[in-house]
């Protein structure tokens, strides 16, 4: 979170900046947490290669680049596509104070042994499920003669971003009332006669006409039997009389995902519908109530299970309630089923939620053959529960 010294601006600064680039005070306030975190992991340093953490650090957007962080100093490696980029980055307010910028010459790795080999600090964190087997092989036999140690790490950037600042709140609030005009918009155009494709097509136009960078996923639109599945794809089905309709699809604005569900009827439903879509819609509601500050991301997930094994349709929900959302589409904390003790101990996953975690709350059923249902939001956890952060009608639409 911001330092307290800077609390009186937060809103003003929030405001200005919100969609665009934190300030760099705020980079330097996720810095110093990273670097708090360096001596539980074993490390001195840490080289930071997945985007969404490069991001976070340094503003930095870019399909390639590293960022080096040592104890006292913070390094950007890109090559000569982001040069200008980055120049014009630095010299801005959203530049990091003090980040030292390094071009690639010939490749990022032999860039990067020459920039560690001139670094004091070992050893030096790497993020291993974001760094290649090839890079960190290649890197630990070009350093195996100067001293620099590599430890793969887990989680030490993501750990600062579960809990969202201001800036990132307010970002996510205007991406959720953003995607929840474009939802109401969407359901309206449903009508027998057009394709799952075409619908689809016309609301990825919709996001991006709504001030988004793009599809935060790739668009669902299910409709009659193909509701049962719960990650389908748009075909060629034409929508007719009597179908139930399915709407997910999100948007990256500024960066940040925001992912949103609802349903629609082409016509009045059948009383097996009514059933399926009552009992989504009561667990959605016991997930929200559950949600504040202390309870964990199981206790979200048990309260819409028992909604759904009390009505008897627990066998037709087999994924998780909900999913952190952020910078990507799918991150921390875990809202679903606590994982049985293991030898490593509890279900590390399975976090206490705190004021600022963002998540999605998404129940749902599917019967194959059939057809199902799924409702879901976005929510800011708050000092007393939650805040959605969606705000579309959860009736279910009749067209």
């Amino acid at each position: 979170m911001p330092r307290k010294s800077h609390q009186r601006s937060e809103s003003d600064d929030a405001r200005r900046i919100a969609g665009s680039f934190v300030a760099g005070h705020v980079l330097t306030d996720r810095l110093t947490a990273l670097r708090a975190r360096f001596d539980h992991a074993g490390v001195t340093a840490l080289l930071v290669t997945h985007p969404a953490n490069l991001f976070h650090l340094s503003n930095f957007r870019g399909s390639a680049g590293v960022l080096l962080v040592t104890a006292d100093d913070v390094s950007l490696v890109v090559d000569s596509r982001y040069t200008t980029a980055v120049e014009t980055l630095l010299g801005s307010e959203a530049g990091c104070p003090g980040m030292a910028f390094e071009q690639v010459a010939s490749s990022y790795e032999e860039t990067l042994r020459d920039l560690l080999g001139r670094c004091d600090s070992t050893p030096v964190g790497i993020e291993a499920s974001h760094m290649t087997v090839w890079r960190y092989e290649w890197l630990e036999r070009a350093l195996a003669d100067s001293g620099v140690v590599l430890r793969p790490t887990t989680g030490l950037v993501e750990a600062g971003r579960v809990v969202k600042d201001v800036f990132e709140l307010a970002t996510l609030r205007e991406a959720g009332v953003r995607i929840s005009r474009v939802m109401e918009r969407m359901l309206q155009s449903c009508e027998a006669g057009r394709t799952e494709r075409e619908m689809a097509a016309g609301i990825d136009h919709a996001i991006q006409t709504a001030g988004f960078d793009r599809p935060a996923f790739e668009t669902i639109v299910a409709s009659g039997p193909h509701t049962a599945l719960p990650h389908a794809h748009p075909g060629d089905r034409v929508l007719a009389a009597g179908d139930l309709v399915l709407l997910d699809f999100g948007g990256i604005y500024h960066g940040y995902c925001v992912d949103l569900t609802r349903m629609a009827c082409l016509g009045a439903p059948d009383a097996a519908a009514v059933d399926w879509y009552a009992a989504v819609r009561e667990a959605h509601a016991a997930a929200l109530e559950t949600v504040r500050p202390g309870v964990r991301g199981s206790d979200v997930d048990a309260a819409a299970r028992e909604v759904l094994d009390r009505r008897g349709l627990g066998a037709a929900f087999g994924h998780g309630t909900g999913h952190g959302i952020g910078l990507e589409v799918h991150e921390a904390p875990r809202i679903n089923r606590r994982r049985p003790p293991t030898g490593a101990g509890q279900d590390d996953e399975d976090v206490l939620l705190e004021p600022g975690m963002v998540f999605t709350v998404e129940p749902g059923v599917y019967l194959p053959g059939r057809g199902g249902v799924r409702l879901e939001d976005d929510l800011v956890v708050t000092p007393a529960g939650h805040e959605l952060l969606t705000v579309v009608s959860r009736d279910l639409l009749v067209v």
